[in-house]
């Protein structure tokens, strides 16, 4: 059974810096995509980054591209989100998903009908 649990998520003040962790089970982590979406309440929920488990890349959101870096940890299965000079638009549920059949992140990896497997999210708020 494919699972993603994110963590890490939390109250931090602009400027401020936080680690997102999605720990995959039930298939392991080596050629797969992770992407990473956050939604804000009342819109839509939007992409943030997508990683390449087969070459380690990733492909950024533009707004974010500067501030955001993945690294994994394949001894636990899971993938992490650093964001760092958080802004009070960066507030949202921050979610992974990954889809078994994804190996790229192609030209449509923005789009959240892509991914068949979702975690519960963790909340971010960004706020002074």
């Amino acid at each position: 059974q494919v699972q993603l649990v994110e963590s890490g998520g939390g109250l931090v003040p602009p400027g401020g810096s936080l680690r997102l962790s999605c720990a995959a089970s039930g298939f392991t982590l080596d050629y797969q995509v992770i992407a990473w979406f956050r939604q804000a309440p009342g819109k839509e929920r939007e992409a943030v980054s997508c990683f390449m488990s087969s070459t380690n890349s990733t492909v950024n959101r533009d707004s974010v591209k500067d501030r955001v870096t993945i690294s994994r940890d394949n001894a636990k299965n899971a993938v992490y989100l650093q964001m760092n000079n958080l802004k009070a638009e960066d507030t949202a549920i921050y979610y992974c998903a990954t889809d078994l059949k994804m190996v790229w992140c192609g030209s449509t990896w923005f789009r959240p009908r892509e991914y068949d497997y979702w975690g519960q999210g963790t909340q971010v708020t960004v706020s002074s």
